[in-house]
């Protein structure tokens, strides 16, 4: 089985423009996640999908593999999708967020690993345990697994509702996918559903059409990079990792 890692990277960004470039410690952000996913060991390629020359200049010059992709697509499957169907040799995409410069690269591997173990697996995701603080934040996407560890729901909501103690600890979801190719290529093409559209969650799209997504629960974290707040967070993490 050949695995690819996709990281998507759009240039806009409402609360924080020019993203994928923001520096840490020295270098581009696309290239510290770039980095970060290369020390996997499943994935035999890294590429960066782009819509932006900038970014696309920025990936080339430290030597990674980058595809320019529309500027028009609606979401960010039909961006992977793009990739897919350019790349018929890999069975199993994993996408990472072009944000997420402190991804664990031994998660990417674990999640490789169930495609390897379930072969009828088509679509497989990480959750963390949520927050106290985290509750109430629609941000912080929430999902109830069943035992067999597959996605029941993700809502913005908390979930389940704590008419009583939590029996398990609320779990909230890390946008780290992994999907078979021809699966991800069936899923961008799949017309969006009425939990998605009201929750704005497009993994809630593969649930509603009957699809199993299995979830690899982790007691990691990860800082995301959504805004200046958190770009000044992740810039001291690594400024004293590399002291």
């Amino acid at each position: 089985m050949k695995v690819g890692c996709v990281i998507p990277a759009r240039y806009g960004s409402t609360r924080l423009p020019g993203k994928p470039l923001a520096n840490i410690a020295g270098k581009p952000m696309i290239e510290r996640v770039y980095e970060q996913v290369s020390k996997a060991s499943k994935p035999s390629i890294c590429i960066v999908a782009t819509d932006d020359t900038r970014v696309y200049d920025v990936v080339t010059s430290f030597g990674g593999t980058v595809v320019m992709t529309s500027a028009d697509h609606p979401t960010g499957t039909d961006r992977l999708a793009e990739v897919a169907a350019q790349y018929k040799d890999i069975d199993l995409i994993i996408n990472v967020q072009g944000d997420e410069p402190m991804i664990e690269p031994t998660l990417i591997d674990e999640l490789a690993t169930l495609f390897e173990e379930d072969t009828t697996l088509q679509m497989a995701t990480v959750a963390t345990p949520l927050l106290e603080d985290e509750y109430e934040e629609p941000s912080s996407v929430k999902v109830v697994l069943n035992k067999r560890n597959d996605a029941m729901y993700f809502s913005r909501s908390l979930i389940p509702y704590p008419r009583h103690d939590f029996v398990n600890a609320p779990l909230k979801h890390i946008g780290i996918y992994a999907y078979k190719r021809q699966f991800l290529l069936d899923y961008a093409k799949m017309k969006p559903t009425a939990a998605e559209q009201t929750e704005s969650l497009e993994q809630l799209r593969a649930l509603e059409s009957g699809y199993t997504i299995r979830v690899i629960v982790t007691d990691k974290r990860f800082v995301g990079v959504d805004t200046p707040e958190d770009l000044a967070r992740v810039n001291a993490i690594f400024e004293q990792k590399e002291k």
